[in-house]
């Protein structure tokens, strides 16, 4: 069920489902993206480095959690904008079969100077299968007021 603005409060958390990265999701990103950086790409490479393993690009992640909190339906029609990405840390490598969630908090819901809409502030988690956090910052977006 979609919200609007003024459902929105500071304090209120969501854990979406998960999702398993796969080697193809890292395959198709590096294709897309054009990041062949060999961490991502070449199994020997990556078995001399701490990881062990290749390691998902930080920016497939992050997509994919969008995806997860699209996948939840809160914003569905009435999201507007993505305002920002603020402090964004990338903590821990997240490898292929590796399963990732979202947690998110809003931090601030408040109206714009745009009639019709809000700003919506949530710090971002994105967790790995142990529930360590594997990124985090704030996201800004802006999004449809009932008024």
């Amino acid at each position: 069920m979609p919200m609007y603005i003024e459902d929105f409060a500071a304090g209120q958390t969501l854990l979406t489902a998960g999702r398993t990265v796969t080697e193809a999701d890292v395959v198709a990103f590096a294709g897309l993206s054009g990041d062949f950086n060999s961490i991502h790409t070449d199994a020997e490479y990556a078995q001399r480095t701490p990881y062990g393993q290749r390691i998902a690009h930080g920016l497939l992640v992050f997509s994919m959690a969008s995806g997860l909190a699209v996948r939840t339906g809160v914003l569905d029609g009435t999201v507007m904008a993505f305002l920002g990405i603020e402090d964004w840390k990338f903590v821990k490598p997240v490898l292929i079969g590796d399963t990732i969630r979202l947690r998110w908090t809003v931090t601030e819901a408040r109206a714009a100077s745009k009639p019709g809409s809000g700003v919506l502030r949530r710090r971002l988690e994105i967790l790995n299968q142990r529930d360590e956090v594997v990124q985090s910052g704030v996201t800004v977006t802006l999004v449809k007021s009932r008024a």
